[in-house]
């Protein structure tokens, strides 16, 4: 019984980023950062509405975002904007049939990859950006 089980490695295999290549990469970027997103969302309203409860209740929660701890947050939330936004404009593209090129005849041996270059370089475009908006983020936020 156990032989028949043997090749199925569960969650650890579908979450593996090595084993799939740079679309599943891709795929869980994208996925993590619109949770991060909504995870934001949610407590930014939270945060504005605590000015309902007064002065002293708003400065004492921005007190809270003013530290090394939120601005690190804040630099991390700019980095799952750039990159869900980058990412999702080049979803949008190629589920319109746009970049993706004709389907060829599968031969052996058979590509791994369903993406071709012109999709790789969005994703790392995508990933550039992030990176470069993260650093300006941090530039800013924790000052030259």
């Amino acid at each position: 019984m156990a032989e028949q089980f043997s090749n199925r490695e569960g969650i650890k295999g579908m979450i593996n980023p090595t084993r799939y290549g740079l679309h599943r990469v891709a795929y869980w970027l994208q996925r993590l950062s619109g949770l991060g997103l909504l995870a934001y969302l949610i407590g930014h309203i939270y945060e504005t509405s605590t000015i309902l409860n007064g002065k002293a209740a708003w400065n004492n929660m921005l007190s809270l975002t003013e530290t090394p701890g939120g601005h690190l947050v804040l630099v991390l939330v700019i980095g799952m904007c750039v990159f869900h936004t980058g990412n999702g404009i080049r979803l949008m593209i190629s589920e319109g049939g746009k970049g993706v090129g004709k389907p060829g005849q599968p031969e052996y041996p058979y590509r791994a990859s369903s993406l071709n270059s012109k999709q790789r370089l969005c994703i790392w475009v995508s990933i550039a950006l992030a990176a470069l908006a993260m650093m300006y983020g941090a530039g800013v936020l924790f000052g030259n």
